[in-house]
């Protein structure tokens, strides 16, 4: 059995997670779920004794049922925040390193995706340019997407 770099403790939540930012012709892949009323990016906790790097290459096959390649890291992000659907009332404390993928120049996925809970996931092809009009995590990909740096950004949020 893996283990994620994460613990709850009371009404406290932490995680380290490895997410992957999938652009393909203008629109960003985000998940979503049943259960909760927002999109979230692509990717999950980091295993114990598993790099950020090995732990997006993983998520994103299991999520998408394809084989990504890593370009390069875009952002670290520490996020500070109040929980929603399965996580609701606790206080949340994530670091996230946020990798840019490899465009395949195709939208199409093999997706069979379930959460942690065990909900079935969907994928969502979001347009860049329209994120303002969705509830998508991270919220600074409204900003930060349309204009890419090449170096790494940290970035830390109170939402």
């Amino acid at each position: 059995m893996e283990y994620d770099c994460g613990f709850s403790r009371e009404d406290k939540w932490f995680r380290y997670r490895a997410t992957a930012i999938i652009i393909e012709n203008g629109y960003v892949l985000f998940a979503g779920n049943e259960k909760d009323s927002y999109y979230y990016s692509i990717g999950g906790g980091v295993h114990i004794g598993e790099s950020a790097e090995e732990a997006v290459k993983r998520e994103v096959f299991e999520e998408t049922g394809i084989h990504y390649e890593v370009e390069r890291l875009a952002f670290i992000h520490e996020n500070f925040f109040i929980g929603e659907g399965s996580l609701l009332g606790k206080k949340c404390h994530e670091i996230a390193f946020y990798y840019l993928m490899k465009s395949r120049g195709t939208r199409e996925l093999d997706s069979n995706s379930y959460n942690t809970q065990g909900i079935k996931e969907n994928m969502y092809w979001i347009p860049i340019n329209n994120l303002s009009d969705y509830s998508a995590y991270p919220t600074f990909f409204r900003e930060k997407l349309n204009n890419l740096k090449n170096e790494i950004e940290h970035i830390v949020t109170y939402e």
